[in-house]
């Protein structure tokens, strides 16, 4: 075990659930109507809660067990089996590992959030989560980080797809989950209402981009030159595409938004995060300068040209974010193009199938969006029985 590692890793999983509790919650919930910010904060907190009991069950063993398959890792660390205080995985000890990746875990299904604010069912965003955790992301996990089939000596020969930190792992599952789902649920009854809170999104936006620091600093698993690279070029990418995306908005419609700038924020972050290992300072400014004009373009698609009702522009920005990152790997030759793009597209596939087979199987046990009454009046006072704010604002 190595003490400095250990240390890092420690604070690093503590900024990673930053990013989740209250970082996500926060920017998710200050872009929504006022009477369902606290619906927000449930799902974010209840997500964050069920997740971590179904990775200790399940989760960890799927993705991170000794199964030699490629497909998944196993049972044989279900509930934890045969870890100890005194087991090490690499210069760790084994159960902080399992604690750092429990917190990627809880905010990738945590994201998926942003798609389906104001109008789903509370029981649905459990189950669906719980059972997507499972079924999706955790054999995910395994394929890229356990050694499974996408990794180096799997299907694409020695050189298996990059990754560093989560953007075909969490930001394309998450996303394309979320434009699934948005699609399956149809549109808010009422889609021109402004954020109800600008700074609390501003607020939240802050939180992430310094929990995203645990994310791709982390990802290193050691406190060493790889990590502070890891945590340079994340920082640059961020500041670099919220300026580009505020110019791009100024450009476009005279005026630079609040909103905007910290969404240009979390676009350079879910961009950088899969190079953000393999890439310098040069290369990280070049994906965040393209991502905040990118991603934009994304959500005017989305939006205006699919007329597809993803809430809070998960797939826009995490999902196209993500992909673009992950080509920008081979982009710059630190990964292989058959490797990066064969990837992207198995678990883009493997990530719809899987989405829209438990979204039939879940709504079949419990409604998959709340009725008309309670959408106009709001989540939070309806399923919640609570009110943040005056119904009328």
């Amino acid at each position: 075990m190595n003490g400095a590692d250990t240390a890092w890793i420690i604070v690093a999983t503590a900024l990673v659930l930053l990013m989740t509790l209250p970082g996500l919650a926060l920017f998710y919930g200050g872009l929504v109507r006022a009477r369902n910010v606290l619906s927000v904060f449930m799902h974010c907190y209840a997500i964050a809660c069920l997740m971590s009991v179904l990775w200790f069950v399940l989760g960890y063993s799927i993705a991170f067990g000794g199964g030699d398959s490629g497909y998944w890792g196993g049972l044989d660390k279900l509930l934890l089996s045969g870890v100890t205080a005194d087991s090490l995985s690499g210069t760790l000890p084994e159960v902080l590992f399992f604690a750092f990746q429990m917190t990627f875990a809880i905010i990738t299904p945590a994201l998926i959030v942003g798609a389906y604010v104001e109008r789903v069912g509370f029981g649905f965003v459990l189950l669906f989560s719980g059972l997507w955790m499972l079924l999706c992301y955790a054999p995910v996990v395994h394929w890229v980080w356990g050694g499974g089939m996408l990794a180096d000596g799997g299907i694409f020969g020695e050189t298996g797809v990059k990754d560093f930190a989560g953007g075909i792992v969490v930001h394309e599952t998450a996303g394309l989950a979320a434009l699934v789902l948005a699609v399956f649920l149809g549109p808010r009854k009422n889609q021109t209402v402004p954020p109800h809170n600008p700074g609390m999104v501003m607020m939240g936006a802050a939180l992430l981009w310094v929990g995203w620091f645990g994310f791709n600093g982390g990802s290193q698993l050691a406190a060493d030159g790889g990590a502070a690279m890891a945590l340079t070029v994340t920082h640059i990418s961020a500041a670099t595409a919220s300026l580009t995306w505020a110019l791009w908005e100024k450009i476009k419609f005279g005026k630079a938004s609040l909103v905007g700038m910290v969404t240009g924020t979390i676009a350079g972050l879910a961009s950088i995060t899969p190079a953000s290992g393999f890439v310098g300072p040069i290369e990280a400014l070049i994906i965040g300068a393209v991502a905040g004009i990118l991603c934009q373009e994304a959500v005017v698609l989305i939006r205006n040209v699919l007329k597809i009702d993803d809430t809070l522009d998960v797939f826009a920005v995490h999902g196209v974010g993500g992909i673009f990152g992950t080509v920008m790997i081979a982009v710059f030759g630190a990964g292989a193009w058959a490797a990066q793009l064969g990837s992207l597209v198995i678990v883009g596939v493997f990530t719809v199938v899987v989405t829209v087979v438990l979204i039939f199987v879940v709504k079949a046990i419990t409604p998959l969006r709340v009725d008309e009454e309670t959408e106009t009046n709001g989540l939070d006072l309806a399923v919640h029985g609570e009110r943040a704010y005056d119904v009328s604002s």
